[in-house]
């Protein structure tokens, strides 16, 4: 756990935690230029930038730099929260700070190429995130971002995916007694279920079990798309004799599926 271990030389299980009253009382001492209660504040919410580093761990970054990056974060909120004149808890401005901080250095240190168009449009886009989010104390939609940029918020959401780091599918997402559940656990194949498979095996093991006429009267029907007439003058019987074979065999298959 991250909250039991020492993270630029910092004890994680011995950081405090400031009531909203102190906090509220710290910001406006800082704001009016108080460096004690500006240190003070950093120290008490380094577990706010604890709390938002862990969705970013497991994408190959050292849990150091995250914790570094996002203490950035934390300074900026600070310096910028307007606490006389913003009724929120600092947490609810502080939180999308932090987590912006993270994504542009994720984004700079990304191996992945990026168009410089996009990258541009992803820039502007997070400027503009963190203005809204400084004037209204909440973390705007995707639709208010548009509006401000003057953009189709199809383009605000290509911009910001291109910049997100790739999840691995074997990154843990939960870990309980050693056994951890991964990305890969929970992505769900709903075209190849369990139960599909297993029924096209039945169903193969079903047709194989047929005459070789059986086989080759449902191949002309269902797989040609001939009709009964068609099928019965193709291979020389008439058509009683395929529309009862042709119920057979269907008969047949329903049985090995769908056993009584």
């Amino acid at each position: 756990m991250l909250g039991k271990v020492e993270i630029c030389g910092v004890n994680t299980a011995e950081l405090k935690v400031l009531s909203s009253d102190a906090c509220r009382a710290l910001l406006i001492r800082a704001k009016h230029g108080d460096t004690d209660a500006r240190e003070q504040l950093i120290a008490g919410n380094l577990r706010l930038v604890l709390s938002v580093i862990q969705k970013f761990i497991g994408r190959g970054e050292n849990v150091d730099d995250l914790f570094q990056v996002g203490c950035i974060g934390l300074i900026k909120a600070i310096d910028n929260f307007d606490a006389e004149n913003h009724d929120v808890r600092f947490s609810t401005y502080g939180v999308p700070m932090i987590s912006g901080e993270i994504r542009r250095y994720l984004r700079d240190n990304s191996p992945i190429r990026v168009s410089r168009s996009l990258r541009d449009t992803a820039y502007r886009v997070l400027q503009c995130k963190q203005q809204l989010t400084e004037q209204s104390g909440r973390e705007p939609t995707i639709d208010e971002i548009a509006r401000a940029l003057e953009l189709a918020p199809e383009q605000i959401t290509a911009a910001m995916d291109a910049i997100t780091a790739p999840v691995s599918l074997y990154e843990p997402v939960y870990s309980e007694g050693g056994d951890a559940l991964t990305v890969m656990d929970q992505v769900r194949d709903r075209k190849n279920t369990d139960e599909q498979w297993i029924e096209s095996i039945t169903l193969r093991d079903a047709v194989a079990g047929l005459s070789e006429r059986e086989k080759r009267i449902l191949a002309l029907r269902f797989e040609g798309g001939r009709t009964q007439m068609e099928v019965a003058g193709q291979i020389g019987i008439s058509q009683a004799q395929v529309s009862r074979l042709e119920k057979s065999a269907i008969r047949s298959i329903r049985k090995a599926i769908l056993p009584s």
